[in-house]
């Protein structure tokens, strides 16, 4: 899995742990709905500067957002 689908999968994770919608993200990070939905379907890479603005409307820290599944094996 390459960086840009690992970021969407830990985004989509990390939006529905909070219960918020796409929506609500996009304007508290002040950003465009489809620009995260397109981030969270892995059509786009986000700039460091989105993904400092998910983060903080998520309360986690940016690179959450990038690191790889605990369970995954070393080969991605």
């Amino acid at each position: 899995m390459d960086i840009r689908h690992r970021f969407a999968r830990n985004l989509r994770a990390a939006r529905e742990a909070k219960d918020i919608s796409q929506e609500h993200l996009a304007h508290e990070a002040k950003l465009h709905r489809t620009y995260i939905s397109l981030l969270e379907r892995g059509r786009y890479y986000a700039s460091l500067k989105a993904i400092e603005k998910i983060a903080k409307v998520l309360e986690i820290d940016p690179a959450d957002l990038l690191r790889k599944d605990e369970n995954s094996s070393g080969s991605e």
